[in-house]
């Protein structure tokens, strides 16, 4: 029997876990999906999938990306066409499944949740996702815990942990004062059915407006528009002369074609019936938006 070898080896590093950052290559907004896929092993697109079907399910998934795009630090440039450097690492545990299928769970549940507040009278709202989802990740939490490999606990602590601030968020906010979340549409054909005020607080609004019927009008038709976070899009009839006064906050804005906002100018209509001799305005619209895109269009 041969004598153990002295000095005895040294012990093999522990594997170098990545820091939990934004991922500044992997990344079509804010690098948040590339920066969780680095930290968990879990695949970006899982993870792109997941806020999409929050976002379906109450649009709580722009709140939850959001909050996480403040949270996260950024990480390191890199430079384009640039090789990316790795560490040498030692051979490590297997990776645990836990954590990919508590993220398949909670894809499974947030799109069945999705499919039953569109195609049911049930509205299942944004506290009762944001729970449920909790409630999904905690069990993955405790799966974790018993299983052997590398788990990536961190990575389920911190999007429990983003889960709550929603959570706490959309709870102590009263959501429909601000319009909610998700998508909106609106498509009035009179003057009377134009409201003075459309507004939302995150997601997609479309205010189509070209089927109103301007043979009776003898005032501006005026209204407001207010935006939180998201795309906005504006509709108006060919013939009608408009004036549109925009305070935009981050984003790009078109109006009538140009990127320049027109802010408070009459703008006269077009086509075969108009109203640009009397030098008055049939729409006065005034939009409010804080992050996103605005297009003021004819149609």
């Amino acid at each position: 029997m041969e004598p153990p070898p002295w000095p005895p080896p040294p012990p093999e590093p522990a594997a170098v876990r990545p820091q939990l950052r934004r991922n500044r290559t992997d990344k079509i907004l804010g690098g948040v999906n590339g920066g969780l896929a680095e930290y968990t092993g879990i695949d970006a697109l899982l993870w792109r999938v997941g806020f999409v079907a929050l976002t379906l399910a109450a649009g709580t998934g722009v709140i939850v990306y959001l909050l996480l795009w403040v949270l996260m630090p950024a990480g390191p440039p890199g430079a384009p066409g640039a090789a990316v450097t790795t560490t040498a690492r030692q051979p490590a545990l297997p990776r645990s499944p836990v954590p990919r299928i508590t993220v398949a769970a909670l894809l499974i549940v947030a799109g069945l949740m999705a499919m039953i507040t569109n195609f049911s009278d049930w509205d299942i709202g944004a506290r009762g996702v944001l729970g449920t989802a909790l409630i999904v990740v905690g069990l993955g939490l405790v799966a974790a815990a018993f299983s052997g490999g590398r788990t990536s606990r961190g990575g389920l602590i911190a999007l429990g942990g983003v889960l709550s601030v929603a959570l706490v968020t959309v709870s102590t906010v009263d959501l429909s004062d601000s319009g909610g979340v998700g998508e909106r549409t609106y498509r009035p054909t009179t003057a009377a059915e134009v409201r003075s005020l459309y507004e939302i607080g995150a997601g997609e609004m479309t205010v189509d407006l070209s089927d109103v019927d301007l043979s009776d009008v003898d005032e501006p038709i005026r209204t407001t528009i207010d935006h939180g976070v998201g795309d906005l899009n504006v509709v108006v009839p060919w013939s009608a002369d408009v004036i549109v006064r925009l305070d935009q906050g981050v984003g790009d804005a078109r109006v009538f074609g140009g990127d320049d906002a027109d802010d408070g100018r009459l703008v006269p209509g077009t086509g075969s019936a108009t109203w640009t001799d009397d030098d008055q305005a049939e729409f006065l619209l005034t939009i409010d938006l804080g992050i996103g895109d605005v297009e003021v269009s004819r149609g």
